[in-house]
């Protein structure tokens, strides 16, 4: 189970792992942020990185270790990460990687009330997300051979090796329910259509679902 962090924020962790090099002012580490690409591993909100840097320094992660000043610009906070901040970082990264944690998934929640939309609509629809996902398969593809090609160590495109296997699968899988509503194999295909064709009360619908589980039970 993921321990309850003093600041449980994952900007919080990219900004300790953005200060682990030198110390840095705040337009430092979002430019630092962006230039390694951290808003395309995890949902960043640029105007919480004030407050999550302020928080940071309160908790001890951070030290404020001077300041600096630029012609008529308000002066520049300079922070360095704390030993302390050190070790957080490497404990968050180590629970990260070892720890599953459910993730809330936008797809999973359509999915959970897939039986509000017929079965022939549903078919039109996932052929859409299929060939959507697939267009962003060939440009994650394009652009990992690209920084491959380069020269970066692997070690520094895993999380995108991840995100591509990730789609990959999303993709297969919905390929798969899509072919199984095509061609007739999908269980009580008959009656979800039957459902839609006669606009059965969503109630009844809930009943008739709710009696059959109650068959099922062992007695």
């Amino acid at each position: 189970m993921a321990k309850k962090r003093k600041v449980n924020n994952l900007l919080a962790l990219a900004v300790l792992s953005a200060m682990i090099d030198r110390p840095k002012h705040r337009y430092e580490i979002a430019h630092t942020l962006r230039e390694r690409g951290k808003d395309q591993d995890m949902a960043i909100k640029w105007g919480s990185l004030y407050t999550v840097v302020q928080s940071l320094e309160k908790v001890g992660f951070l030290e404020i270790v001077g300041s600096e000043r630029d012609g008529a610009r308000p002066e520049r906070v300079i922070y360095q990460i704390t030993e302390a901040g050190r070790a957080e970082l490497l404990d968050w990264t180590r629970e990260l990687v070892a720890v599953p944690e459910p993730e809330q998934h936008r797809f999973i929640a359509g999915l959970s009330i897939l039986s509000m939309l017929p079965p022939d609509e549903v078919v039109e629809l996932l052929g859409r997300r299929v060939d959507a996902l697939n267009h962003i398969i060939d440009n994650v593809r394009t652009e990992l051979g690209q920084v491959k090609s380069s020269g970066l160590p692997r070690l520094f495109v895993v999380e995108s090796e991840f995100g591509l296997a990730m789609l990959e699968a999303e993709a297969a899988w919905a390929h798969s329910l899509r072919e199984e509503l095509i061609d007739g194999t999908f269980p009580d295909l008959d009656w979800w259509r039957r459902v839609h064709a006669e606009q059965v009360p969503v109630a009844e619908v809930v009943a008739s679902v709710e009696r059959g589980m109650t068959r099922q039970e062992p007695s």
